[in-house]
């Protein structure tokens, strides 16, 4: 049986971003699934670039080991006493108990203080674990896996899409440049923060630039929120959700008005109205699960809890496809129809 070709889109979500690990895992895993492209802002960027550099050399078990290696070296040691250990692994019980105390005081400072007072040499620990992870220059030479990472232009506001031929450090850096938290990653002269800002995560390139008809987006924001948020703590975890949300709801707007136009089209006289009718689209997420969260757990990389999270996605990859694996080819599990307005 012929190979079902997917791409991916990933969204960011900082240390939620273990959850998309753990979905890549299990996908990874089954052999009737191969991947063309992946795009991703911030975490997901991250994913997409470990994924590729780890399938350029070793397959499709090269990419299960070096997710494994950056999240591991991305987890510490429980600086934090967040879960009892009988709450391991995974569940309600694990994943709805309170951000620490630490990580909430350190999100309080960014209101006050700008990244160069709170971060005057401009450490960042993502810098070498990446250097040490990634061969830039091998994932700029070989396209086994086409990427599109996203980071937005401080001056105009703009996103930038960095593919396989100009990846680098610093462009990886951008994508998951919050900031709040760290200055502005210059790149010949432009300055970039978080791609998460504009597309999160960008569908485009993977309509335009591949030819792959099913597209997956794994989601690590929830769609919708129950209740009305009233305390301040609620209200700016709201207004953060919606401010890495928009733009790609926006996007999946027009993507749905334009399918629909294509769909009513008797005829298909271009390349992109093709691709528009034979377009599948997918979602891997967990509402339920993200909804428990607040936005300080972003910011969480006790051990515990990033393999936990990496524990629910491969549990909500293996659930979808049991359900819908066998859509992939044939029609989207997910009605892009909803977000017509």
């Amino acid at each position: 049986m012929q190979n079902k070709i997917v791409t991916l889109a990933l969204q960011g979500g900082g240390s939620h971003g273990a959850f998309t690990w753990g979905v890549l895992d299990r996908l990874l895993e089954d052999a009737r699934i191969d991947v063309e492209g992946i795009s991703g802002a911030s975490a997901g960027a991250m994913n997409a670039a470990v994924l590729a550099h780890g399938y350029n050399s070793g397959g499709r078990d090269g990419a299960r080991e070096a997710l494994a290696a950056f999240w591991g070296r991305i987890a510490v040691k429980e600086p934090f006493s967040f879960f009892p250990p009988e709450m391991l692994p995974g569940g309600a019980s694990l994943l709805n108990q309170p951000a620490p105390a630490g990580m909430k005081a350190l999100m309080a400072m960014t209101r006050f203080f700008s990244p160069t007072q709170l971060n005057p040499l401009d450490i960042n620990p993502l810098r070498d674990i990446l250097q040490e992870q990634i061969d830039f220059e091998r994932l700029r030479r070989t396209g086994n896996i086409k990427l599109f990472i996203a980071a937005t232009k401080v001056s105009s506001g703009t996103l930038k899409i960095f593919r396989n031929r100009d990846l680098t450090l610093d462009a990886l850096l951008a994508s998951a440049c919050l900031p709040s938290m760290h200055r502005p990653v210059e790149i010949d002269g432009e300055a970039y923060w978080d791609g998460g800002l504009t597309a999160n995560p960008p569908i485009f390139p993977l309509l335009h630039l591949c030819s792959a008809r099913d597209l997956m987006v794994v989601l690590l924001h929830p769609c919708s929120r129950p209740g009305t948020p009233t305390s301040i703590t609620e209200i700016g975890q709201r207004l953060s959700e919606i401010s890495f949300s928009s733009a790609f709801f926006t996007e999946l707007g027009g993507l749905a008005l334009a399918k629909r136009e294509a769909e009513g089209s008797m005829f298909a006289f271009g390349t992109l109205e093709r691709r528009l009718k034979r377009l599948n689209m997918h979602m891997v997420e967990a509402p339920d699960l993200m909804n428990q969260l607040d936005v300080s757990s972003k910011l969480n990389t006790s051990t515990s809890f990033i393999h936990a999270m990496q524990e629910e996605g491969r549990a909500v990859a293996e659930a979808w496809l049991e359900r819908h694996f066998y859509t992939l080819g044939v029609k989207s599990s997910f009605d892009l129809g909803h977000y017509l307005q």
